[in-house]
């Protein structure tokens, strides 16, 4: 029922070669979707996505565009099975775009231009290789805060995505990140990870970035959601134009609060979860926040099918 049911959409690093294909087989809507995003952005990113190179796909300023239009696409081939509205929506990090092209608040086009923008600005924003990211697992979140502050020694370390108990990210300067992965292990942590990403999103030093992307959407038109749209930030839903664009650069340089954005949803009696875009990775997340929700990933024609039979 709709009254159970939200749409998540994945972020950067859910990204494959060949994503959707078989959905785009099925349904015109997702080349139409990638081709209308292509326009505006500059580069044929369903050729990208089909033809590669994979590294050229997984860079930062192609990677973002090519999810934006992956989300909106499964949710225009699901508008277009008739599927039930959801109560509510979320994006986890670029997904937030994602998102708010789905609930209505801003268009495909300006969703795309905005993207590029903020992917520029974000890859400007730290030379390369003076970030870095990193995954580490098996520690709890008030552990891994202690952490970053007792190995910053004066540089940016913190605590940035919080995905699942147990399961958090750590970004910053790169000499901190690396500190930080040895004191985890000698924490206790089960696994620590290095990610292979370009840029250290979601930390104090994507504020310079949040400036550009703060300036661009100024020329943005925004509405209000027809669906309400829980913000990374803090989980809440923002109904103001002026304070969507607020959040929206706020979010380059705060944490991503995942595990309380599905806690709000099961809270407001959401019980069904469909994850628009391509692989499982929030499927995963959601399972470990809470194993009460079901969460359908849509990505081929047999999840749609799936999610469709069972919502």
């Amino acid at each position: 029922m709709k009254h159970s049911l939200a749409f998540v959409f994945p972020g950067q690093g859910s990204q494959s070669q060949g994503m959707l294909a078989e959905l785009a087989a099925a349904w015109p809507q997702v080349e139409a979707t990638f081709a209308e995003v292509s326009e505006y952005v500059g580069c044929d990113l369903w050729a990208l996505v089909n033809e590669g190179p994979l590294e050229t796909l997984n860079q930062t300023e192609n990677t973002q565009p090519a999810m934006l239009a992956a989300g909106v696409a499964v949710w225009r081939c699901w508008q277009a099975a008739d599927g039930p509205n959801p109560r509510l929506m979320a994006g986890h990090s670029l997904g937030e775009y994602s998102a708010l092209v789905a609930a209505g608040a801003l268009s495909l086009p300006d969703a795309a231009t905005l993207v590029a923008e903020r992917a520029r600005a974000m890859q400007a924003a730290v030379a390369p290789e003076a970030g870095a990211m990193a995954a580490l697992i098996g520690l709890d979140d008030a552990t891994v805060i202690t952490l970053c502050a007792e190995q910053a020694n004066g540089e940016v370390l913190e605590a940035v995505n919080f995905n699942a108990p147990g399961q958090v990210v750590i970004a910053g300067e790169r000499p901190a990140v690396e500190r930080a992965l040895a004191a985890a292990k000698s924490a206790g942590a089960k696994r620590v990870l290095l990610l292979a990403v370009s840029v250290p999103s979601h930390c104090a030093l994507m504020r310079p970035a949040a400036e550009v992307l703060h300036t661009a959407l100024a020329d943005c038109v925004i509405q209000a959601p027809a669906i309400p749209v829980l913000h990374n930030v803090h989980a809440a839903p923002v109904t103001d134009p002026q304070g969507i664009r607020e959040i929206l650069a706020q979010q380059l340089y705060s944490p991503v609060r995942w595990v309380e954005t599905i806690q709000a949803m099961a809270k407001q009696g959401v019980q069904q979860i469909i994850e628009a875009g391509p692989g499982k990775a929030l499927t995963g997340l959601n399972k470990r926040i809470d194993k009460t929700l079901t969460t359908y990933p849509v990505f081929d024609p047999e999840g749609l099918t799936a999610a469709f039979a069972e919502v």
